[in-house]
């Protein structure tokens, strides 16, 4: 087993910053690789609040998590598993060969011990890897996987990773066991909308609103306690439906936050990664003015702002200038919905930092509903202006008890694949008929949102876009390799318990 524990996942020393209010370390992020690489799928310890926590990740051959390549490095990995059971890893945000994209319907899982080859040209920007498997990503198995392009070497300015998790001392096994206990009935029931009375334990949230429901029918439960969910025709929005033991980012809780050591005055640019299993974020900068300059690892016209919504698998590219005082920067996670919150500091030499507590003084406002962003953001390299050749409306249903989650009312494993043309520019529409919101992500392409509940835009380039309950998001792509390519909502209860299907790319 590999043993990490906070402290040997950062360098330096408190007093290099000059910092007595708080006992920390200085950080930097992952190491640049050049060449063959070789990765590992192995445990790792942590300590949360004092108290030892056994994980899964994903590190390099110094025991680092993750991979940052430079600037026209192939993604040529050799990658390991040793664990003492299978698992399949994902290259989220890459383009690779089919048989190459780490999804168990195209490629066979890794057997304890053994190794697989990767070889691919990779796309620059901010991406992740993670395990395929819904617990055990649930159990951590992710690391950052940072591609750096010739402008970031360019760049007079300091990359900082803040990686998030959510984290429970149970597994994964029995996270997903809660949720399934109570939705282990015929799909037909869920289609009518029935109900069961027992709700598995830590679940939070009780509403039911399947794609063949009528729209007329009553939604029952109410909102947990604190929860700023939206109402709509007298439904409230379920946003968290599971309550996680902490928060991390990079490993850590604010209890005993990571300090990066940064410049008086630099330039930061931080790749904010959402690897939790199943909670949105937003960032808070705090009094400090961020400009987002890229989602999910593709460049956006400059955003300024102070807070930006972070979904399950969603990844900003935010870029700020630290105040020229030398002052610390706190970059907070805020859980939203709910008074949780992680984070990490940006600290120069001699800065003062103060302890964060890990809960506000109240909720956070909801982001899951919140479209603004969305509607704000543009690409700075969208596709190329064509009209659709082919449209797909994909019905995304479920409910919170009975917990099912479908795609156009089916599970995976009695799917439909969803057929297009190789070449074919292809919009497909999520129309969301549930209470939750869905980070919904597709393998092997990205896309350019292009309509937000009824206003068309020339939106972001992304590979994951979160659909608003009762709402309605299109993008659009061009087909890609002839194969079939996993489409999947990234909150990993929800894509445990059904809520998978597949585009399948044919050449007629």
């Amino acid at each position: 087993m590999k043993s990490v524990s906070r402290r040997t996942f950062l360098s330096g020393s408190a007093a290099a910053l000059g910092i007595s209010a708080l006992p920390v370390v200085v950080s930097s992020p992952v190491n640049a690789q050049t060449g063959a690489t070789s990765l590992q799928v192995t445990t790792r310890t942590l300590d949360i609040g004092g108290r030892a926590a056994t994980v899964k990740g994903i590190v390099d051959g110094s025991g680092k998590p993750g991979l940052v390549l430079d600037p026209g490095s192939r993604f040529r990995v050799e990658l390991t598993n040793s664990l003492q059971e299978e698992t399949i890893v994902h290259w989220h945000g890459q383009i690779p060969p089919n048989a190459m994209d780490g999804v168990s319907n195209t490629a066979p899982m890794i057997a304890p011990g053994a190794s697989r080859s990767f070889n691919f040209a990779p796309r620059p920007g901010t991406h992740w890897m993670h395990s395929h498997v819904p617990a055990q990503e649930i159990d951590l198995l992710a690391a950052p996987l940072i591609v750096r392009s010739a402008e970031d070497a360019a760049s007079d300015r300091q990359e900082v990773v803040m990686f998030l998790h959510d984290f429970s001392f149970r597994s994964g096994e029995e996270i997903l066991a809660d949720f399934t206990s109570g939705a282990a009935m015929d799909h037909s029931e869920v289609q009518m909308g029935s109900r069961m009375e027992e709700t598995p334990r830590r679940i939070i949230g009780s509403h039911s609103a399947d794609p063949m429901q009528m729209s007329g029918m009553a939604y029952g439960g109410t909102p947990m306690k604190g929860m700023a969910g939206m109402d709509h025709d007298g439904m409230a929005m379920d946003l968290n439906d599971y309550e996680f033991d902490a928060y991390l980012a990079n490993d850590r809780t604010l209890d005993d936050p990571e300090v990066v050591r940064v410049d008086k005055g630099g330039r930061v640019l931080l790749r904010i990664i959402n690897a939790s299993s199943m909670t949105a974020f937003w960032i808070d900068l705090g009094a400090v003015q961020g400009r987002l300059v890229a989602v999910d690892g593709d460049p956006v016209e400059p955003l300024l702002g102070s807070r930006f919504g972070l979904a399950m698998a969603q990844r900003l590219d935010i870029e700020l200038d630290m105040p020229t005082t030398g002052a610390a920067v706190p970059v907070l996670a805020l859980r939203e919905g709910a008074r949780e919150r992680t984070g990490l500091v940006l600290a120069p030499t001699g800065a003062t930092v103060g302890r964060i507590a890990t809960l506000n003084d109240s909720a956070h406002p909801a982001f899951s509903n919140d479209v603004a962003q969305e509607l704000a953001l543009r690409a700075l390299h969208p596709l190329a202006s064509k009209r659709a050749d082919r449209t797909h409306m994909v019905m995304l249903g479920g409910s919170m008890s009975p917990y099912v989650w479908t795609l156009n009312g089916q599970l995976w494993g009695s799917h439909t694949p969803i057929a297009v043309l190789q070449g074919e520019r292809v919009e497909m529409i999520f129309h969301n008929m549930s209470m939750m919101a869905h980070p919904m992500h597709l393998h092997g392409h990205v896309f350019q949102v292009v309509n937000v509940n009824g206003t068309r835009i020339e939106g972001a380039i992304r590979d994951t876009v979160h659909v608003p309950a009762m709402g309605m998001v299109s993008v659009a792509f061009d087909a890609g390799e002839v194969a079939p390519w996993m489409l999947h909502c990234h909150h990993m209860a929800h894509m445990a318990t059904g809520m998978m299907t597949e585009l399948e790319v044919r050449t007629t």
